[in-house]
């Protein structure tokens, strides 16, 4: 499969399977893994005898989704045939989410460092959120301006909750 990891290209086959031990290509790398699902949308990796924990959390669309490794979270899209179909046909089209910032999960406003008017470029922290015991920055996909920030330090927010709008 090909995932869109935030926003380079990577390449992923299984190559073999037993149990909960896998032989995996990363971008033509082989490597050997064991998965093992800790509980619903956390899983520890082993390579090499080290252990990575991973929290995946599924995204507004069903190939969409935000992954969280220690203090660093990734956006990871799924790109199948389908979906590169779709992204061929709405080439040029500005998707909802990179006109606004939203959590997919439900949280507490840690930190807003911009202010409504900043000027912001590509991977500019944007707002940063508490969920599930784990801080997350969120960072911008593009340049643009902040036109609106719809919550405040502190507050507690929804899943999908749009936090500040980028114009």
């Amino acid at each position: 499969m090909e995932i869109l990891l935030n926003d380079k290209i990577i390449q992923i086959d299984i190559l073999k399977k037993d149990g909960d031990n896998m032989d995996v290509s990363i971008n033509g790398k082989t490597l050997k893994i064991n998965v093992i699902k800790v509980e619903n949308g956390i899983y520890s990796i082993l390579h090499n005898g080290k252990s990575y924990d991973m929290e995946i959390v599924p995204g507004s669309d069903k190939r969409k989704y935000t992954v969280a490794h220690g203090c660093s979270t990734f956006d990871v899209e799924i790109n199948d045939l389908e979906s590169k179909y779709m992204k061929n046909r709405l080439k040029g089209q500005l998707e909802h989410d990179q006109d606004s910032i939203s959590s997919p999960m439900p949280g507490k406003v840690v930190k807003i460092p911009v202010d409504v008017g900043d000027k912001i470029e590509p991977g500019q922290t944007l707002i940063i959120i508490s969920a599930m015991k784990m801080e997350s920055e969120y960072k911008a996909k593009r340049s643009g301006k902040i036109k609106e920030i719809l919550a405040s330090e502190g507050d507690t927010i929804e899943g999908n909750q749009p936090l500040i709008l980028i114009e």
